[in-house]
């Protein structure tokens, strides 16, 4: 059973991923900024302060586990902007200074780059507004700064179009770089079925070194 240090345990996505890992019986490091903040109690985690945007303090809560996830985000437009790229360039460079024992990197990723029917990607949509914007490209960047990474076991995992708190089906289908629409047209997941995808992603990879997507 993997072991796990999680960034971001205390957000929308990180608090779900957190929840399906301690549910299946994994041993979880929540890294978080403020461990007040993290109100979940389980006999198998293990709550510690770390700064995703600092490379020692990555390496400090990678060294020893299995997987290290990163599950943060800015917030806003100019809060992703400020942290999803760099924290890209943090989580590298603090994995790499481990050496041969630098764990699994499992990243959350964004939907903006994903290609939608027509041949375009999701952030050339009409209307969108600039945070928004800001965001998409933000896990853009970070996925193409991830795609240049060759030295570690990386994989980054794209939401549907939209994803919101919801149910766990455990159900769901999965793409590389094509965004994921249901009969509808409607593109989504629930915060809980994306956390089922990468906890499963965690326990038998399929996608070492690349980016893949998740939708109903």
């Amino acid at each position: 059973m993997p072991t796990i240090a999680l960034f971001g345990a205390n957000g929308t996505i990180g608090s779900r991923i957190l929840d399906e890992a301690l549910r299946r019986g994994h041993q979880v490091t929540a890294v978080v900024r403020d461990p007040a903040k993290i109100t979940t109690t389980h006999p198998n985690l293990t709550v510690t302060t770390g700064d995703v945007l600092d490379a020692e303090s990555v390496a400090a809560a990678a060294k020893g586990q299995d997987v290290l996830i990163s599950a943060v985000g800015g917030g806003d437009g100019p809060g992703h902007l400020a942290t999803i790229e760099p924290a890209a360039r943090s989580l590298v460079a603090g994995l790499r200074s481990l050496g041969d024992a630098a764990p699994r990197l499992i990243t959350v990723g964004g939907a903006g780059s994903l290609r939608t029917p027509d041949g375009k990607q999701v952030w050339d949509a009409e209307g969108l507004p600039d945070f928004l914007l800001q965001i998409m490209h933000a896990h853009g960047d970070a996925l193409d700064f991830y795609r240049s990474v060759s030295d570690l076991s990386w994989t980054n995992l794209s939401p549907a179009a939209t994803i919101a708190p919801g149910e766990r089906t455990g159900s769901y289908r999965t793409a590389t770089d094509d965004l994921i629409t249901g009969q509808d047209g409607s593109s989504r997941i629930s915060t809980e079925d994306y956390a089922v995808a990468l906890v499963d992603e965690l326990e038998r990879p399929r996608h070492p070194g690349a980016r893949f997507t998740v939708g109903y």
